[in-house]
């Protein structure tokens, strides 16, 4: 029964993107595959995983709206949000295939299509944002990055961000050692796995919507996700505390096919790339402004809120050596040494 339901929502969601990308060849087909003479009859789709009242959707809104104003209204775009379209993996399927031409999302699903995105699932490197967002920000690193991309078969726009990563949990955590034994719910992504065994917890993959319950029942004991994704979706209700383990950035990708952007004409690309900088400008500013109240939020629940001293982040870099040391086998060694310098 279960498998027939999953069937019946795969081949749904295939009807959708069908009809959708019947829409996006009628529109290249107005366009004159890059004129920007005439005016879209259909809009180009932009897909995202995402609930509606995240910094995703936000980022997606601001670049569908900025490339409308920029081109005086002749270049349409239509965000898709809540899996409308399909889950992750399958808007980065259709991505490539060309069916739906943008899509934003996290990193961490694209790892499986391009392995060397592992790179952004290196532990506890960066101490803040800032530094983070410096990082992405280099022209030399960010050009690699896009490299990476336009081998897998899509255009990097941008690359925005939720903040980063923090724990949430009912078992207090005064040091390194207190990370022991605990039961925690992650993505199905072999490097999260392995950080958190690295520090003695017990990481368990579980799907999303299984979250709140399995915290309810006490079948996991914590769980780990932005503050924004925390706070949505009522995760610290079930939690007494927040540990900000800070362990890796949430990171948020704004890609489009790369074939439909060679096709596209010079100004219209150079309209997306516009187009995509102020989206990249806003999203980062939402993002930090929505910390701050998912942050008091959670305060004003009783939830407490620990931060991690230095000590315990290099002890936390120091255990997870092993994990640096296996993404470094699949991650190009130029990428690598430039994510860390």
């Amino acid at each position: 029964m279960k498998m027939n339901k999953i069937s019946e929502t795969k081949k749904f969601h295939k009807k959708c993107v069908m009809a959708v990308g019947g829409l996006t060849l009628a529109a290249l087909l107005l366009t004159g595959c890059g004129s920007s003479e005439k005016v879209q009859r259909y809009a180009w789709p932009l897909a995202t995983a995402s609930p509606e009242d995240t910094v995703t959707q936000l980022f997606a809104e601001k670049f569908a709206d900025e490339v409308n104003r920029l081109s005086d209204g002749k270049m349409l775009i239509q965000v898709y949000a809540n899996s409308t379209l399909g889950g992750d993996r399958d808007l980065l399927e259709t991505c490539a295939d060309g069916d739906i031409p943008f899509v934003v999302q996290n990193t961490a699903p694209q790892v499986t299509f391009m392995p060397d995105l592992a790179v952004f699932d290196l532990p506890c490197v960066f101490d803040s944002l800032d530094d983070c967002r410096h990082k992405l920000d280099d022209p030399e690193f960010y050009s690699r990055v896009s490299d990476v991309y336009t081998g897998g078969g899509y255009h990097l726009l941008a690359i925005a961000d939720q903040g980063f990563r923090v724990m949430s949990t009912n078992k207090e955590v005064k040091s390194f050692t207190d990370f022991k034994g605990q039961k925690i719910r992650t993505m199905e992504n072999p490097y999260h796995l392995a950080f958190w065994k690295s520090i003695g917890a017990s990481p368990t993959p579980m799907s999303f919507s299984e979250v709140y319950i399995g915290l309810q029942q006490h079948t996991i004991d914590a769980q780990e996700n932005p503050y924004e994704v925390i706070v949505s979706n009522n995760l610290y209700e079930q939690q007494d505390y927040i540990i900000e383990t800070n362990h890796l950035p949430h990171f948020i990708s704004l890609i489009v096919n790369d074939e439909f952007f060679r096709n596209l004409s010079e100004k219209e690309k150079n309209i997306m790339t516009q187009a995509a900088s102020t989206a990249l400008a806003y999203a980062r500013k939402q993002s930090d402004s929505r910390i701050a109240d998912k942050i008091a939020a959670i305060e004003a629940s009783g939830t407490e809120i620990i931060s991690l001293t230095d000590e315990e982040r290099t002890q936390m870099r120091e255990a997870a050596q092993g994990v640096y040391k296996q993404i470094q086998e699949v991650v190009d060694p130029s990428l690598y040494d430039a994510y860390l310098d």
